[in-house]
């Protein structure tokens, strides 16, 4: 079973980061943990109004859904990963 990690970044206008995080953690994450292909999620920011999403997956990650358009300065970008086997 191969396992894919998927990197979401998006960046908030300074004066909706709060509000995005928020909607980040209590909106769009669980709708993707519920999902019997996640394997786990993890949600990052930074002080430069940017937040990282970064969700494993079996097989077939799924996609966020689209954050609240008056909140981002930047559309979301999306990256996904393979392991490396060291």
């Amino acid at each position: 079973m191969d396992m894919i990690a998927r990197m979401w970044e998006v960046r908030a206008h300074a004066s909706g980061f709060d509000e995005l995080l928020t909607w980040v953690c209590d909106v769009a994450v669980p709708r993707l943990e519920v999902l019997p292909q996640h394997v786990s999620s993890d949600v990052y920011s930074s002080t430069d109004h940017r937040i990282v999403v970064i969700t494993k997956w079996r097989n077939s990650p799924e996609n966020l859904p689209a954050p609240p358009a008056k909140l981002v300065a930047r559309a979301p970008h999306v990256w996904d990963f393979s392991p490396v086997d060291r």
